[in-house]
């Protein structure tokens, strides 16, 4: 709907250019949003507060030159100026019947709206080293990366879900050293345990598998059958659990691959070449003050091995000269600053760090009675994202990870999560999917259809809550342009449960039985709740959860 409103405004904007009466020559960026309160229409706009600097006018005088020139024809019944100078519009009931029509002929593609200029986008998220099970805190990642990629699929743009597969550097030598020690353990044989080494029921797991496969034979070897045997065994676990998350990888990049074909040799030499790394102390430094940022970072250390922001800028780079219109990095608040020096370092070679867009999320906290608890049965001082997924179920993992903007912190109530109430948020929505899919198993025993799309019955859906509910799913649409363009799930997940909140309303009502004695408005509400029940299906797909008939 929000497209309807905005080339009207934009035909007002020429007429009133054209006119003389606006100089302004080129529009200037405006927002059309719902208004939280009915009464302030279905659509508001900030267009004359954004062109009132320009214009040297107040907001409000603007606003009524626009207003000569809007001409809102057959769809917007109403058009007023509300405080400094918004614009204010509500349509006409027909309007709304009619776009309830056309969602029901769209089917289960509704909601598609592609993007004025579609993209080529990578979507790099999860990434997570092969050195230990993905924790809770992984998941939130995977599932924002994921749903990300599926909503810029929605808007038409052509997305490559990419895992950044690090398998280079000390991390890997000491999970190494951590599965010799444990195999040594169980050989009876002496090795000193690596100070920081990985200490996961896991590390035990694999030592014994190499026992029964290799015996001793290994004992007075190198590291790399300990390193090959790990990274095997937990990345084959990592893509299970991924892949009972509902998520899959369309790229693996592999960070040995960088050094191989010379890709950190290349991008030192270059960052050289124009003057941004010095030595000192025996290492190669970046010089980020001289960029804009804090401190000066070490690229190669003193004994010859890159740093971990080495390999990431050489990576970094690979991604903009495979030609992707946007990179999209999927990263926990401890790489914020990371992420800065990485942006950087590919402006100073002279590339489009703007096309690098990295989203932020935050930890995630779990709450049982109250109080933060720890799920796991490993040694390990982390909770693991299968041992939550066994306990809530994946549809309940993905929805609430989504019920928080992703730059907020977030607490996941095991009790909630477990409970089969309204208070659960996904049951809430789910259940209004079960509803409509009764209501539909009711209508179809007696006999009844939904309205003709293009007949008069739709006329019948009058009262406020039957509108309400038109409205929410006309916007749905919206919805999703927002939370793709703005790189938000959480738009939708919000959405979602204000759809189910209207319905639930609706459907307590006994005055509002869908099938009933009157054919006509039967017809008319089931039509209704029909256009309910695939946004809810097409909604909650996005959010890969599921929409069950029964529950």
């Amino acid at each position: 709907m929000k497209e309807v409103v905005d080339l009207l405004l934009r035909a007002a904007f020429e007429k009133a250019k054209k006119g003389g009466e606006l100089r302004t020559s080129d529009l200037p960026p405006f927002v059309l949003e719902v208004p939280r309160e009915a009464e302030h229409g279905d659509l508001a706009s900030n267009l004359a507060l954004a062109l009132a600097r320009s214009e040297r006018r107040s907001p409000r005088e603007v606003a009524e030159c626009l207003l000569r020139h809007f001409d809102g024809g057959d769809d917007v019944q109403d058009a007023w100026i509300a405080g400094p100078g918004f614009l204010n519009f509500r349509f006409r009931r027909e309007f709304w019947h009619a776009r309830l029509a056309e969602a029901r002929q769209q089917g289960e593609d509704y909601g598609f709206l592609p993007a004025l200029r579609t993209e080529t986008v990578q979507v790099e998220f999860v990434s997570a080293n092969p050195t230990g099970p993905l924790t809770v805190g992984h998941g939130r990642n995977a599932v924002l990366g994921d749903t990300i990629a599926r909503l810029l699929e929605a808007r038409g743009h052509t997305v490559t879900r990419e895992y950044y597969f690090n398998n280079a550097g000390r991390q890997m030598k000491v999970l190494a050293e951590s599965v010799r020690a444990r195999y040594l353990e169980r050989i009876g044989r002496e090795g000193a345990f690596p100070e920081d080494g990985y200490q996961g029921e896991y590390i035990r797991e694999i030592a014994e598998a190499l026992e029964r496969e290799q015996g001793a034979s290994l004992a007075d070897g190198d590291l790399r059958p300990f390193q090959e045997a790990a990274e095997k065994t937990i990345f084959g676990e990592i893509l299970r659990s991924l892949e009972s998350m509902r998520i899959g990888f369309d790229v693996f990049f592999n960070e040995d691959s960088l050094y191989a074909d010379g890709s950190i040799e290349r991008t030192l030499a270059d960052l050289r070449a124009r003057g941004h790394v010095y030595e000192r102390d025996g290492a190669v430094w970046l010089g980020l003050e001289r960029l804009g940022l804090p401190a000066d970072k070490v690229l190669i250390k003193s004994s010859g091995e890159p740093a971990y922001r080495m390999p990431d800028i050489a990576y970094h780079r690979n991604k903009l000269e495979r030609g992707f219109d946007l990179v999209i990095d999927v990263l926990g608040a401890d790489h914020i600053a990371e992420s800065e020096e990485v942006r950087a370092a590919l402006r100073a070679l002279g590339l489009e760090a703007e096309r690098v867009q990295p989203i932020i999320y935050q930890f995630v906290t779990l709450v049982r009675g109250g109080k933060p608890v720890k799920m796991s049965t490993r040694r390990a001082e982390y909770v693991t994202l299968d041992e939550l997924v066994s306990e809530v179920g994946v549809d309940v993992v993905r929805f609430l990870f989504l019920t928080r903007k992703s730059d907020s912190h977030l607490e996941f109530d095991l009790d909630l999560a477990k409970s089969q109430s309204m208070e659960n948020p996904v049951y809430y929505v789910q259940y209004a999917h079960a509803r409509i899919a009764n209501i539909r198993k009711k209508a179809a025993a007696v006999g009844l259809e939904e309205a003709p799309l293009l007949g008069g019955q739709l006329e019948r859906l009058v009262q406020d809550d039957e509108m309400r509910l038109v409205r929410r799913v006309v916007g749905f649409p919206d919805v999703i342009a927002a939370a793709a363009d703005g790189l938000e799930p959480h738009r939708l997940t919000f959405y979602l449960l204000e759809l189910a909140a209207e319905f639930h309303s609706y459907y307590n009502r006994p005055e509002n039985r869908v099938v009933s004695e009157d054919v006509d408005l039967s017809r008319a509400r089931l039509a209704l709740v029909e256009s309910v029940g695939q946004v809810i299906r097409r909604g909650l797909g996005l959010l890969g959860v599921g929409a069950p008939d029964q529950m």
